[in-house]
């Protein structure tokens, strides 16, 4: 099942239209609501700003690179195509499995292991994008759920220093979603315990953003967002 679902602008003719692609922050989970995700708050923000838009989103809680990859080859070219601006948030969900699997197997984080696919996996999706449409790209950096663990520290930063190089050579903007965060977890996550890997071990990932969260991202967002005059 691809979840797809139009963000009502509440304006009459539209003059741009944001789609935003990724995976369960994307998506909104824990967010008390969609109006409380940080997609319908970009959308909310931009026509507050006397610019009249419209939003789509793309994603699904769980999804890796080559989920959303999938998903734009099937379902996305239409909302695409139409697109001022596409933001792309992905990787979250495969490197917090990464370190789970390295912190009970006890074996250090291969973060190698997966970032070949993911390196492929989004630069075809910027390639599919840029061949579709028109519209900018805004890339996401991945912001520490787990900042008192030296393994995420470490793994993240390494993550993140490879989406800016891809990122750079595909001429795609990149958002620093991890320093809107950092420092500040504690009231920005839904769940936050201790900020390390070993609290998602029960089975509860703390990893998404709570509604202060999205609010963060959404007004990080909004300059990245803004149509270029």
């Amino acid at each position: 099942m691809y979840v797809v679902y139009m963000i009502k602008s509440g304006v009459g003719d539209i003059l741009m239209i944001y789609t935003a692609l990724g995976d369960s922050i994307t998506f909104g989970e824990n967010a008390s609501s969609w109006a409380k995700a940080y997609p319908q708050l970009s959308v909310s923000t931009l026509n507050s700003d006397s610019c009249r838009a419209r939003g789509f989103v793309l994603a699904r809680p769980g999804w890796s690179s080559s989920d959303l990859l999938d998903a734009v080859i099937w379902r996305g070219s239409p909302l695409i195509s139409h697109s001022s601006v596409v933001s792309v948030w992905i990787g979250g969900v495969d490197l917090a499995n990464a370190a789970l699997t390295s912190v009970r197997s006890k074996k250090p984080l291969a973060v190698q292991h997966f970032v070949t696919s993911y390196r492929r996996n989004l630069g075809t999706i910027f390639t599919r994008i840029k061949k579709g449409s028109r519209a900018r790209i805004i890339c996401c950096t991945q912001y520490n759920p787990f900042p008192n663990s030296p393994v995420a520290v470490e793994s993240i930063g390494q993550f993140n220093r490879m989406i800016n190089e891809l990122a750079h050579s595909y001429d795609v903007t990149v958002a620093p979603t991890h320093k809107w965060f950092e420092g500040k977890q504690t009231g920005l996550i839904h769940g936050y315990q201790k900020g390390k890997i070993e609290d998602a071990l029960s089975g509860f990932m703390p990893i998404h953003p709570n509604d202060r969260g999205h609010q963060v991202i959404a007004t990080g967002l909004g300059p990245y967002l803004t149509p270029r005059k």
